[in-house]
């Protein structure tokens, strides 16, 4: 399998190498993160650190099915450790040891010791253990393949053009072992199904015990089929009742917050624009990789537009912004995007070369007197960025590729 260099993620764990803090790397499961570490490790041992100085543990490997008790890990560890050398400790799909925090907290208040984690839910990092380890850590939020690193992995591989690349990524997703099946769309389909179904099996039923799957898969579906659609856990429930899957809010409210846990979907809240404040009723909820859309919903081929705002929400996100739908008294906008207490506003289109679309997406914008950048973001093929009273116009394509 080709190893893909995610430099942004390799570069944040050079940047905390040996800094007196966690590393601690989420994700949803197979976006990566094993193959970071993977990676890291190699770069470690290129500049001349010693086998024998990294303990490298993946608690979803049989070999180490022992070590899930946070006792019989530590004094694993603690074995490992040669005194006053540098050791590099990497626990991989760590939320598998109940107490795990414990061993983390005893190994960073000793010298010499350098800790990275992995999770593949947010769960584990839930606020009980989020306050023992307060100021102890830092985070990093890993995603599957953005379209840049797609485009770079195709590079030497295909004649396709960007816009050929992008249809592509959208069908065929961004995770990174999917690359194995480009064209073999009956194996891509059963890849996906296996993380699909790790996810739901392993860190959602895990937590909804003695829940019904078929109630989850349905509201699984619900969302995937309604992606960018402002939606409240009576919604989603109302509709399943009225398809003959008999739900209340409650039960839809408390599935999606595992599902949310698993990092199988993200939220984004409604944003007063004019207030500055975030409103409670109704999100909009996106898939944590467009490619699991055509999964979960086969039809796709007239939603292409949603589909493309699910890609802009999550390279959004891979940029470190806080992403909410803007909301304003006579119209919404699309993104919200936060960064550092400055905000800049976009909306996502896949054509405004029709007169009245382009109107439509303009007029939520222009309704915006502040002098953060806005943005319309298309798939339209233009020969400059044009721009309309401030507001820039870029091709989408072009602008995931920055």
């Amino acid at each position: 399998m080709k190893l893909i260099n995610r430099e942004k993620y390799i570069q944040f764990l050079r940047n905390h190498r040996e800094k007196r803090v966690i590393k601690i790397v989420s994700g949803v499961r197979r976006c990566g993160k094993s193959t970071l570490f993977y990676l890291f490790q190699q770069e470690l041992l290129q500049e001349g650190v010693n086998e024998n100085q990294i303990i490298a543990i993946n608690f979803e490997d049989l070999e180490y099915r022992d070590l899930t008790d946070y006792i019989r890990l530590y004094e694993y560890i603690k074995s490992k450790i040669i005194p006053n050398q540098q050791m590099y400790i990497f626990l991989d799909e760590v939320q598998h040891v109940q107490g795990f925090e414990r061993v983390v907290d005893s190994f960073y208040i000793k010298d010499n010791v350098d800790i990275y984690i992995t999770g593949s839910n947010a769960y584990f990092m839930s606020s009980e253990i989020a306050t023992l380890l307060a100021g102890r850590y830092v985070q990093l939020d890993m995603l599957p393949l953005s379209f840049k690193e797609f485009v770079e992995a195709h590079k030497e591989t295909t004649n396709l053009s960007l816009n050929g690349l992008y249809r592509l990524f959208v069908a065929q997703s961004g995770f990174p072992g999917t690359l194995e099946y480009a064209g073999h769309d009956e194996m891509l389909h059963t890849y996906l199904e296996g993380i699909v179904n790790s996810v739901v099996l392993k860190d959602v039923m895990t937590r909804l015990k003695g829940s019904d799957i078929l109630i989850l898969e349905s509201i699984i579906r619900y969302i995937a089929a309604n992606v960018g659609s402002l939606l409240t856990p009576k919604k989603i429930a109302d509709s399943l009742t009225s398809m003959g899957r008999k739900v209340d809010s409650r039960t839809v409210e408390r599935y999606i917050a595992a599902l949310r846990d698993a990092l199988l979907i993200y939220e984004a809240s409604r944003f007063d624009v004019r207030g500055k404040e975030l409103l409670r009723l109704y999100s909009k909820f996106y898939l944590v990789d467009p490619g699991l859309r055509r999964f979960f919903v086969p039809n796709t081929g007239r939603d292409t537009g949603h589909i493309l705002e699910n890609v802009v929400y999550l390279e959004l996100l891979r940029r470190g912004y806080t992403v909410h739908v803007g909301i304003l008294k006579n119209g919404e906008i699309d993104f919200v995007a936060q960064k550092h207490g400055l905000f800049e506003y976009y909306q996502v289109s896949q054509s405004v070369l029709d007169p009245t679309t382009l109107d439509r997406e303009l007029t939520p914008l222009f309704e915006v007197k502040d002098y953060h950048p806005k943005f319309l973001l298309t798939l339209d093929e233009i020969n400059s960025n044009a721009s309309y009273e401030g507001i820039q116009q870029k091709n989408v394509i072009e602008w995931l590729l920055e």
